[in-house]
């Protein structure tokens, strides 16, 4: 039995606002690297909250750019969106695994003004798939 597609959209919504949180946290603790990796986890889960919230059943990918391609085939507003958040998908693997950097390691090549950009843009698009969600 296939999950009702609005229930499945907040479930997604809620672990996309978890996440978010989390993020805050791992800023507040100087974890710059994680704060970057879950704002991107945020967006992430908020984007596939909303593709779920439409009827599809399965939403495979990571990339946020990639995800809003396929949200904007529901709704054209995702095209600005896009836009504006692709830079967090530079936070998925660099923030994780020493091997996606050029040299050092993730808890070393990400500073402050990384994690509170990529917090910003987290809360965008939570903000924005709230609001596209509570219109739906």
């Amino acid at each position: 039995m296939q999950p009702n597609p609005k229930a499945e959209g907040e479930r997604w919504l809620r672990q996309a606002k978890s996440d978010l949180d989390d993020a805050g946290y791992t800023l507040e603790g100087k974890r710059f690297h994680l704060a970057c990796f879950l704002a991107q986890q945020a967006a992430e889960k908020a984007l596939k909250a909303f593709i779920y919230s439409q009827g599809e059943e399965e939403v495979y990918g990571h990339s946020v750019a990639e995800l809003c391609e396929l949200a904007k085939e529901f709704d054209s507003d995702f095209s600005n969106l896009k836009r504006k958040i692709a830079p967090l998908d530079k936070y998925y693997i660099p923030t994780r695994y020493p091997d996606g950097l050029p040299g050092g390691i993730p808890a070393e090549a990400f500073d402050e003004p990384d994690a509170q950009r990529a917090l910003e843009l987290g809360s965008l698009v939570v903000e924005f798939i709230e609001k596209k969600l509570q219109e739906g």
